[in-house]
């Protein structure tokens, strides 16, 4: 047996080529995970990457628009995602804000302190811009950010990371004396339909976005130059240079190829023209650089069919362990009056935090014990909103049971767990299930967030609908997560009719 694994790895080590990606001896190629923000031209350029990367001879795989730069960075330093396509002016003025980092040098410096390296420039500076619609712009006279001091009637709504950044709506507030007091946030990709009907009159553009163009609008001249270059380039962690140098090879090819151009010609050809952003990627590839990628269309129901596994997988699991957890946390609750109100405090407080920051909050601790980026985030957090209803509803249903029936169990000579078990859970089984019914439906409408964070599930074509301002890509996650919560609901009343004692479901006489 000893000399076969012997004969098997030095076979797989002389089949290992020396340049490419690893190829471990088991057959496990290196697997590259990449990272996108959840904008178009972010996720083109993942997309490219996670091409590059097969081309090279690696697994990969592509978390899709997985949210803000501080939530891409954070995984990147944690190691659940290996690359992303970043911009020179956000790491100078948002991810090492306060440290001067200004410069390729100073940039490569700072990320060194990290373990990480980046690209050069891809060739485009994609810049924030201050945007309006050409019509309303012309008849204010408006034509700089200056100008926009002589109009406080004006409704600013901005992309919500725009107005934390260093680099963002306080900075620039300040820097051009803007006093417009009811200034908000609003998903980047609602702001275009905003604009159009005249919602909102400013907004926060890219250099390179499509709909500038075809919507009409105008980019309001920066006078008093407040924004940097942002330059886009690909950061990456500097182990990848031993693990899967030829990928990187292909990575820097890129460098100086897409000019502004370019890229707004490919978020157009995604964005307006409705081309999946995988393909918009691999004809990239294919015209810079001649390489030439699979991309076969899947159908709506095979998209379908995977999101649905997904989603089960996260709701099941979290599910499952909630009622390992929460039903004797809430016997104890139930048994002693001096944790009760810890108890139900607790998972009450645990309820209240809203559920994207917990999905965040959770990406670094849950990083500790799981390399995978997403998932296990996502079946965490469901796992702690299941605990509320089902510690409430256990503590409920053995409370409730009447003091006499306790009484004659005990004058039975029933010890304190045979009563527990014989007689106080099934007496208060219909509330317990009621409990864990309700968990469950509330689980399959959470889980749809984890798309936010690149578990998958329904809320990958939700969180990519909306990106797209596609209807059809919405429903194709909303209408689906709708019907398996109906299914779930169904499914509960029938194991009602199996686990509740009959004499607990009758019905009282009218």
């Amino acid at each position: 047996m000893i000399a076969r694994v012997g004969v098997a790895l030095i076979l797989a080590s002389a089949l290992t080529p020396e340049s490419g990606c690893a190829t471990f001896a088991g057959g496990e190629k290196t697997t590259v995970r990449v990272g996108s923000k959840s904008f178009t031209e972010s996720v083109i350029l993942g997309e490219i990457a996670t091409h590059l990367a097969r081309h090279a001879g690696a697994a990969s795989e592509h978390v899709a628009g997985l949210g803000g730069t501080r939530l891409l960075w954070e995984a990147l330093c944690a190691g659940q995602i290996d690359v992303y396509p970043e911009y020179t002016g956000t790491m100078s003025e948002e991810i090492f804000a306060g440290r001067n980092v200004h410069g390729d040098a100073a940039l490569r410096a700072a990320l060194a302190e990290s373990g990480l390296k980046m690209t050069r420039s891809l060739g485009f500076n994609n810049t924030y811009v201050i945007g309006m619609k050409e019509s309303a712009a012309a008849e204010r006279g408006i034509r700089t950010i200056s100008d926009l001091r002589d109009h406080p009637d004006l409704i600013l709504r901005f992309s919500n990371e725009f107005m934390k950044r260093a680099d963002g709506w306080e900075a620039l507030a300040r820097r051009y004396d803007l006093d417009h007091g009811d200034v908000r946030g609003l998903e980047h990709a609602l702001a275009y339909e905003a604009l159009d009907k005249g919602v909102i009159h400013v907004t926060d553009l890219y250099a390179t976005d499509a709909k500038i163009q075809k919507m009409g609008l105008r980019r309001l001249v920066d006078d008093q130059s407040f924004f940097p270059e942002y330059h886009a380039v690909y950061l990456y962690r500097a182990e990848l240079e031993n693990e899967c140098p030829e990928f990187l090879a292909a990575l820097r090819s890129l460098e100086g190829a897409i000019d502004e151009t370019a890229m707004t010609n490919l978020n157009a050809r995604v964005e307006i023209d409705g081309v999946g952003d995988a393909r918009v990627a691999a004809q990239l590839l294919a015209d810079k650089l001649g390489i030439h990628i699979d991309t076969r269309q899947r159908s709506v129901l095979d998209d379908i069919f995977d999101h649905t596994a997904e989603h089960l997988r996260m709701v099941v699991i979290s599910l499952a362990v909630a009622v390992l957890v929460a039903i004797p946390l809430g016997v104890v609750a139930a048994r002693s009056a001096r944790l009760a109100q810890p108890i139900l405090g607790l998972v009450g407080i645990i309820q209240t935090i809203p559920s994207i920051a917990l999905l965040v909050l959770l990406i670094r601790p849950v990083s500790y014990f799981s390399d995978e980026l997403g998932f296990p985030q996502a079946v965490v957090a469901l796992f702690l909103y299941s605990l509320l209803p089902i510690v409430r509803n256990t503590h409920a249903g053995l409370t409730g049971i009447p003091p006499q029936l306790s009484e004659s169990a005990i004058a039975l000579g029933l010890t304190s767990w045979g009563r527990l078990w014989r007689i106080e859970l099934p007496l208060a089984s219909r509330s317990i299930l009621a409990g864990i019914k309700t968990a469950a439906v509330i689980n399959v409408g959470f889980a749809t967030l984890g798309g936010f964070i690149g578990a998958g599930g329904y809320g990958e074509p939700i969180f990519t609908g909306i990106r797209l301002n596609d209807y059809g890509v919405i429903l194709q996650g909303a209408v689906p997560a709708a019907a398996l919560a109906l299914l779930v609901q169904g499914l509960f009343e029938l194991v009602e009719r199996v686990i509740v004692p009959r004499g607990l479901r009758l019905k009282p006489a009218l």
